[in-house]
Formats: C-alpha cells, structure tokens, sequence
C-alpha cells in the first residue's frame, strides 16, 4: 500500500526538527502526528510541562510555542503495514533543502528511531549543502509502541534534548 507523509509541523521560529520516517495507520486516518495510543511522543513531552493539551491543534501550537517542529523524512513509500521495517525500497523522501531554506533557525536535528536517521543519511544528506549537513542531529529512541527494548522512562530521559533546549 502507497503511503503518503503529511507537510511539516512548523513555523518559522523554529529551532528543533524532530524527524519519523512516515506516518502510521492511525496517524493517516487522523491526520495527525503520533495518534497512535500506543506511541510514546506526547506522553514523554507531557513530562516537560503541567499540562498538555488535549487538542491535536492546542497540541501543535504548544510545540510552535517551544521552537519544536514535526515532519518525516520520507514525502512517500510503499508500506504493507505501519511499521518502519515494511517500507519498501521505493522511498521518496521530503525536500530537505527547501524546508531548511523556509525554517532557517533550525538548529537540531532530532531522530525518532534509527531508521528515520538511516533513511535521511541515505536519501536526504547527499542533496544537502554543507551548512545543512552541519547542524547538529540526535538518534533518539523510537516513541513507537513496538519499540519495547527501552523502558518509557529511558526514552523519556533521553528525549530530553529535544525539550530542554534554549530557545
């Protein structure tokens, strides 16, 4: 099944990018980042504050309000399931060059899982410019529910970064 990625959740402020590889199921069906409930991303940002809202657009603007931007690395993929290990080789990844032209504050790059970190090494890095190749990334643990080889509280300290930087 062809799956297609959602723009960014961005603004121009902008200073940390946290990177997927493609949305889920669930996240399709609700045109939403993270909506699986079994994925950890708004229960580890829920740390960082008293109270998260409960609205997806509440949601996004409380990230604006942080510097914090979503997106994915690939525009579009062939996928059976939801898994990132079922995408196929015909990987179409999002034009990095222009998002980076359009949020030119971003300063760190944060991976959700290795393979968005493996699939932007190889489909997205060598169409960078120098500048772009040098920001800073992190290769955080996977917030996916089928990402059971860490605790919640493991990822959540190493989330951290993502949360804690000055803006």
């Amino acid at each position: 099944m062809q799956s297609f990625g959602f723009p960014p959740l961005a603004s121009p402020t902008a200073q940390v990018l946290v990177l997927g590889s493609l949305p889920g199921r669930v996240s399709i069906e609700t045109s939403e980042y993270y909506a699986n409930p079994q994925n950890s991303f708004w229960r580890i940002a829920k740390g960082y504050v008293s109270s998260l809202p409960k609205s997806y657009e509440h949601r996004a603007a409380w990230l604006d309000d942080r510097g914090v931007a979503l997106w994915d690395v690939l525009a579009a993929a062939t996928r059976s399931g939801s898994l990132d290990v079922d995408i196929e080789d015909d990987a179409i990844a999002n034009n990095f060059r222009a998002f980076f032209h359009a949020y030119p504050h971003v300063r760190l790059l944060c991976f959700n899982g290795a393979t968005s970190c493996k699939l932007y090494r190889r489909l997205v890095f060598p169409t960078l410019s120098e500048s772009q190749r040098a920001l800073t990334q992190h290769i955080l643990p996977s917030t996916s529910g089928a990402n059971t080889g860490m605790g919640f509280a493991q990822k959540a300290e190493r989330w951290a970064v993502v949360w804690q930087q000055p803006r």
